[in-house]
């Protein structure tokens, strides 16, 4: 039985700037990812890691080719229309937190089930489900805390019960572990290495040859095209 596709793309391109001035970031990248993988996406600067990151992440659309998240063509779809699917089917880890400052971290939990337009929840029943988000990061203890009483830890943390809170089809690791100690960040492989035995898919962009080695697959990059796809 083959397991269901998550992503699939078909010769993705991504091209920026117009008339002479052109640079070809993406140039026929097929990629396919199944529910349940553990994915790492690496290439030297300028590779198109991060154009393909932001397709994937429906941050950004194509040029050309065809995306297909899990199921449904997202290639063409506008703003308002990949915002929508950003909240309810993908789960972002960024290296900088990117979580809001003044606001506890249960309230930068709570943010996505905010936007959320559909099965909208009371407030109490936000406030239930992000605590039990930090509980299963292990920060419930933590909850009235604001990002500059937290460690770097712990904010990475908020930051992935932040991304679970809307249980995606999809969790975006933009370099996790980037801006942590090596203690701290091997912390944070090893929630990652839980929620993927939970079956969660995860992609992951890294640098980091010894965190993509702790993945099941790396995707490889080069000049905007998969230079390797090795498990």
């Amino acid at each position: 039985m083959t397991s269901k596709a998550i992503i699939q793309t078909y010769n993705l391109r991504k091209v920026y700037g117009m008339g002479d001035v052109q640079v070809t970031a993406l140039d026929g990248v097929d990629v396919r990812i199944n529910a349940g993988e553990f994915v790492a996406v690496m290439g030297p600067s300028g590779s198109g890691k991060s154009t393909l990151m932001n397709i994937l992440g429906c941050l950004d659309r194509p040029t050309g080719g065809q995306y297909m998240l899990d199921g449904e063509d997202v290639s063409g779809l506008d703003k308002v229309q990949l915002a929508a699917i950003r909240n309810r089917q993908i789960g972002f880890i960024f290296q900088s937190f990117n979580l809001l400052p003044r606001t506890s971290a249960l309230r930068n939990v709570m943010l996505p089930l905010v936007y959320k337009r559909a099965g909208k929840l009371s407030p109490a029943e936000r406030e239930a489900k992000a605590l039990a988000a930090l509980e299963a990061v292990g920060l419930a203890d933590r909850a009235s805390h604001e990002p500059n009483e937290l460690s770097g830890g712990q904010r990475q943390r908020v930051a992935i019960a932040r991304a679970l809170i809307n249980d995606p089809v999809l969790v975006m690791a933009d370099e996790p572990t980037g801006n942590l100690d090596t203690k701290t960040g091997e912390e944070i492989m090893a929630l990652l290495h839980e929620l993927h035995r939970r079956g969660r898919t995860i992609v992951m962009v890294t640098h980091e040859q010894y965190i993509a080695e702790q993945t099941e697959r790396t995707i490889t990059l080069v000049d905007g095209k998969v230079e390797s796809d090795s498990l």
